[in-house]
């Protein structure tokens, strides 16, 4: 971190897993192949092949929008101008600069388990950006970080299983 800037978001976790996601598509992919091999002689095994097909789809949905959650959020100081820019870490590694009047909404989620928070960022013309879990940001640096945003926090609307809320 260069001198001057300021931590608004950390998440907990900033690896991309990729290990532990391609080892379960493995064991799924071997396991479907499995109970097809022992099923071919007695039965159809397109529901083998098609159960392994939709897991694989929706393990390559996940990737794609995990990587683009952010993982970190910085504002930096401004050179000769002397604006502030707000510097967004997505998992995948691409940094991107936005303009901290741009930012409409800041929505801090508490966790009712585990006191960890989730971020959700709006930024004027572009999508909203989701962050990872991290420990819960100080509202007041973001109020006066993004002057022009909607800045507020609320807990998870679901509670512990098991637990009645």
């Amino acid at each position: 971190m260069a001198a001057g800037e300021d931590l608004l978001w950390d998440a907990a976790d900033k690896s991309m897993r990729t290990v532990p996601r391609l080892r379960r598509m493995a064991v799924t992919a071997c396991c479907l192949g499995f109970f097809g091999l022992v099923m071919w002689a007695e039965s159809d095994v397109r529901w083998a092949v098609s159960a392994t097909v939709a897991y694989v789809l929706v393990e390559i949905a996940y990737w794609a929008w995990d990587r683009r959650r952010l993982v970190e959020a910085r504002i930096v100081p401004g050179g000769a101008d002397g604006r502030a820019t707000l510097r967004l870490r997505r998992t995948g590694g691409r940094i991107t600069d936005h303009d901290p009047h741009e930012v409409t909404r800041v929505l801090v989620i508490y966790d009712n388990v585990d006191g960890s928070a989730r971020l959700r960022l709006h930024v004027r013309r572009k999508r909203l950006f989701f962050g990872r879990p991290g420990r819960p940001p100080a509202l007041t640096t973001w109020r006066k970080t993004c002057p022009q945003a909607e800045v507020g926090d609320r807990s998870a609307r679901w509670g512990m299983p098991g637990i009645p809320d």
